[in-house]
């Protein structure tokens, strides 16, 4: 793996709720032009959840192919059950991906250990010859490989030597750093703390898997790039541009019911997919259960994207170009709005 910013790319839909194809090429091709590191095919963030194992070898099939030599391609592969994750591994395997993004195995809720020796090492073992990298989000797993199991691991196996960390905890992080060779990969798996992440010198990640990227591919890859070479003030600068962006990953809104208030989370993609088809990417809507966005939520998106445009115009300047859209039009006219939102 390499040092970098690699986009979680979306999975444009149909209103079919089919594979866009056309869309996702464009969206591969976006991505490539604005000088991303690298892809991630079938993430959370491509809704790999909601995939059949015959689409989501297909999506792997079609970013491969479409990225060779240009960039980097990994495959998300991971399962709650690890003859599943062995079988997707290797499929990505065939169709020649630079490296394949594991999950911890969420849901069945196996300890540190068993994580270790039962998912990661087993598929590890299998594919010696492909990168595999671990992906620790306990938010939404219900379990976690610690520090002390990732540092064994990698010992234990050659082609482990990053990690995507998105516990969002950054004394887990320094954990990984102290018990970790120095030349182990930390890449954040959190927008939000890219930039901390990568300044901290007890941490010091090399890079990023971003939500984000799918609309600021050349901002977030600059932003890392900077901070790899050192420049953490010119970097601070795109930081201060993107924040308001990096922090709609998630939207959380307290809604009114005849019951009383609730807490209602929009969790990505759906936010990153409202903000796609406002601005007129390729995006489609979520598949269920994910819907729409609540009308405060949606109006949270659309005030923080206007603030942008408004204050740093060069971040979807872009999206213009290559898409052929007009942001402030996208942007103010209601005829854009009308089904990214519902009353809760």
């Amino acid at each position: 793996m390499e040092q970098g910013c690699y986009t979680a790319l979306i999975t444009p839909f149909n209103k079919a709720g089919e594979l866009d194809k056309k869309g996702f090429g464009q969206l591969i091709d976006f991505q490539i032009q604005n000088g991303i590191t690298g892809i991630l095919a079938t993430g959370t963030t491509g809704e790999s959840p909601t995939f059949k194992w015959k689409e989501h070898d297909h999506v792997i099939a079609l970013t491969a192919k479409q990225t060779k030599g240009r960039c980097l391609c990994i495959a998300g592969t991971g399962s709650n059950n690890t003859q599943e994750a062995i079988v997707g591994a290797g499929h990505a395997a065939q169709e020649g991906v630079d490296a394949i993004l594991m999950v911890d195995p969420y849901y069945n809720g196996p300890s540190s250990l068993e994580i270790r020796k039962e998912y990661y090492e087993v598929v590890a073992k299998e594919y010696p010859d492909i990168d595999i990298i671990p992906y620790i989000i306990p938010g939404r797993t219900g379990a976690q490989m610690l520090p002390q199991d990732l540092a064994i691991l990698s010992e234990n196996c050659a082609n482990i030597t990053s990690v995507k960390e998105a516990t969002g905890n950054l004394d887990n992080m320094k954990l990984t750093r102290k018990y970790c060779k120095d030349t182990f990969n930390i890449l954040s798996g959190d927008d939000a703390l890219v930039y901390d992440m990568m300044i901290n010198p007890d941490i010091q990640a090399c890079g990023s898997f971003s939500v984000m990227a799918n609309i600021a591919p050349k901002f977030m890859t600059r932003m890392v790039t900077l901070l790899n070479q050192g420049k953490k003030d010119e970097a601070l600068k795109i930081q201060t541009a993107l924040k308001p962006l990096l922090d709609l990953v998630v939207v959380t809104t307290e809604e009114e019911t005849k019951f009383g208030p609730v807490s209602c989370r929009a969790r990505n993609p759906l936010p990153l997919k409202t903000m796609m088809q406002l601005l007129g990417m390729p995006s489609g809507p979520c598949r269920k259960p994910l819907g729409r966005m609540t009308k405060k939520g949606f109006i949270i998106v659309l005030e923080t994207m206007k603030q942008v445009q408004a204050n740093n115009p060069e971040i979807f300047n872009p999206v213009a170009d290559f898409f052929g859209v007009n942001i402030d039009e996208r942007l103010n006219n209601s005829e854009y709005q009308k089904t990214l939102w519902y009353n809760y």
